[in-house]
């Protein structure tokens, strides 16, 4: 597993126990313009609509020369007909002009239809590319990086390049199409005026590029505020028991309201910054124009042009000048999207901490066995410069069950991550079925492999496809078979619509002991080789425990399983006990053995087991 690298230029932005956002290098965002590899990739996405996006190329470029075409009919039927009393000719100039609109507003239908469905067709793609990226993360991704920051990624990320992609490119090839358009009439009427408004070019170029750097740097900042927003909302949400057990919401709605303010102060100073250039840039244009009424003036009362050229020039000036404020803002939409751009394909291209070995092979599965593990010397950290297992050896033959016991941050949590290849070994060896973790394809372990957790998941839907999601291809009546065996089908059938149930997120709508029967029962559904217990009974009432002991006996005959859990009950059976402290394994033997060795395990079996006969039911730490 790859070390997490620190940049020592982010400020994390601390909001108390449970409401925290922080900038680690994979958010951060890069300061820097416009860069064509983002745009040239960004575009690769729209291959699969190549016709269509050929298609609005073409219709755009027409349009952009349709739109002051217009503008310059219009300013020839105003010096050629009306100008020299034409009357017969007028009728046939408007009936032109007219065709032209219709045109002109048609093909507009099909870039704005065009240019929808293609940025449509993008941001499908990229968000089933965000999807697939986070579903082959190891589990050492989801401990660093938060669920708002990937949230965000799918969203405000994703559609700031829906509009680069169906706004900003076609605006732009819009409005530098007039531009051109204009710059040729205007040439060709009057180079000596045209010449003026080529003098502007250089200080239009001086102030995009004053403010060029500063629009970048807030845009950028903007995003990622809003990212640290949606990170601490999320945050926040999942942890609101806490929030309202402690009292915190006065404290945490402070801490928020900080980062709202942060976040409006990139977004103001953004728009004061905009505020300046396009103002600037339309003021430059208002003097250029004035500037060419002077010379224009002048020329015409010398007879060097006419006063209808007079006019077309003027039309095609103010055209020429109109698209410079739009390609401004269009300017600042790229900046957004560039941002979007750098945050979504960090996150795409990001690597995993580690993967299967290209040689890795399928790990069997002989029906009716259970898994042999074994820890050679296995040492690990979750930072690899910070181990939490030092040399741990044991072997667990198929069949048996390993209890691991000791106090809290003991690595019981770490021995049974390794053991389901959640994580890989940082040093030492771990092996299945005698062959090396390293040599066997994650999938083919998880297919063996049934996990009840104390915290387990459900998702929204019916409590039947909660439990089909081990076995998706299961009948019902498979699912009520392996309730029975559990002995639990009567308190799922005693819920209003039974294995119909539909059920909240998180399994709201079913108690605490509820949901673990639901996990229990999918855990048994795939008939796993190796189960692992963590602390899976402890929200379980004893009287649903003491029906749970002699199914979970028929759970874990024949297959090998790991049991971390705090009440005795659980782990007086087990073949092996394995004691852990700190990180190391300090004692091994059955109950009895390690009882009457009098050492570690019998002082925390004295420490709490009357505690707990007060609960009724002995525990262990």
């Amino acid at each position: 597993m790859k070390p997490r690298e620190k940049d020592p230029g982010l400020k994390p932005v601390e909001i108390g126990l449970v409401v925290r956002a922080e900038r680690n290098e994979e958010e951060e965002a890069q300061f820097r313009p416009l860069e064509w590899g983002l745009i040239r990739r960004l575009f690769a996405y729209t291959k699969t609509q190549s016709r269509k996006r050929n298609a609005l190329i073409v219709i755009t470029l027409v349009r952009s020369i349709q739109l002051p075409a217009l503008t310059w009919a219009m300013s020839v039927i105003i010096a050629g007909p009306i100008a020299h009393h034409h009357l017969g000719m007028l009728p046939w100039a408007v009936a032109g002009y007219g065709v032209l609109g219709l045109l002109t507003d048609g093909l507009f239908h099909f870039r704005q239809r065009y240019a929808l469905e293609l940025g449509e067709s993008v941001v499908k793609t990229l968000r089933a590319d965000i999807f697939r990226c986070v579903q082959r993360m190891p589990m050492s991704f989801f401990n660093r990086v938060k669920l708002g920051r990937i949230i965000s990624r799918v969203t405000s990320d994703v559609e700031s390049l829906r509009v680069g992609i169906q706004d900003v490119f076609f605006v732009s090839i819009v409005q530098f199409g007039n531009m051109l358009f204009a710059a040729v009439v205007m040439a060709w009427r009057d180079w000596v005026l045209f010449l003026v408004v080529v003098a502007m070019a250089p200080l239009l170029w001086v102030v995009n590029r004053k403010f060029r750097t500063r629009l970048s740097l807030l845009t950028r900042a903007t995003t990622e505020s809003f990212s640290r927003v949606t990170a601490t909302l999320a945050e926040s949400v999942n942890g609101m028991r806490v929030t309202q057990g402690f009292v915190r919401q006065q404290t945490n709605a402070g801490l928020f309201r900080n980062l709202l303010a942060d976040h409006a102060r990139y977004n103001i100073a953004l728009a004061r910054t905009s505020a300046i250039l396009v103002p600037l840039l339309e003021l430059n244009s208002q003097f250029f124009i004035a500037v060419m009424l002077l010379l224009g003036g002048w020329r015409t009362f010398h007879g060097q042009m006419e006063i209808g050229d007079l006019i077309q020039f003027f039309f095609m000036a103010n055209f020429f000048f109109a698209p410079i404020a739009t390609i401004g803002n269009q300017y600042n939409q790229a900046l957004i999207a560039m941002a979007g751009a750098e945050r979504v394909f960090r996150l795409i291209d990001a690597k995993p901490d580690w993967e299967d070995d290209p040689a890795a092979t399928p790990l069997p599965a002989p029906a009716g066995t259970g898994m042999r593990v074994e820890f050679r010397g296995v040492g690990f950290g979750y930072d690899p410069t910070k181990p939490v297992l030092h040399e741990v050896s044991f072997t667990a033959e198929p069949g048996q069950t390993i209890a691991l016991v000791g106090h809290t941050g003991s690595g019981k949590s770490s021995i049974i991550n390794l053991a389901a290849k959640f994580y890989l070994p940082t040093s030492g060896q771990l092996l299945l079925d005698g062959r090396d973790v390293h040599s066997i394809t994650s999938h083919s372990l998880h297919r063996q492999l049934g996990m009840v957790q104390q915290q387990n998941f459900l998702f929204t839907g019916t409590l039947l496809e909660n439990i089909r999601v081990a076995k998706p291809d299961a009948t019902e009546e498979e699912v009520r078979d392996a309730a029975r065996q559990l002995d639990c089908l009567d308190i799922l059938e005693a819920l209003p619509k039974g294995l119909h149930t539909e059920i909240g997120e998180r399994g709201a709508g079913l108690s605490v002991g509820q949901r673990q029967l639901a996990c229990f029962t999918r855990a048994l559904l795939v008939d796993p080789r190796l189960v692992i217990l963590d602390e899976a009974t402890s929200s379980i009432d004893a009287l649903t425990e003491a029906r749970l002991q002699k199914a979970l006996q028929a759970l874990l005959r024949g297959r090998t399983s790991f049991v971390v859990a705090h009440r005795l009950s659980t782990i007086r059976h087990a073949d092996q006990v394995l004691v852990l402290d700190q990180g190391r394994l300090i004692e091994r033997g059955t109950h009895a053995e390690l009882v009457a060795l009098r050492g570690h395990y019998a002082a925390l079996y004295e420490q709490f087991v009357q505690m707990d006969d007060r609960r009724g039911g002995s525990t262990v730490a």
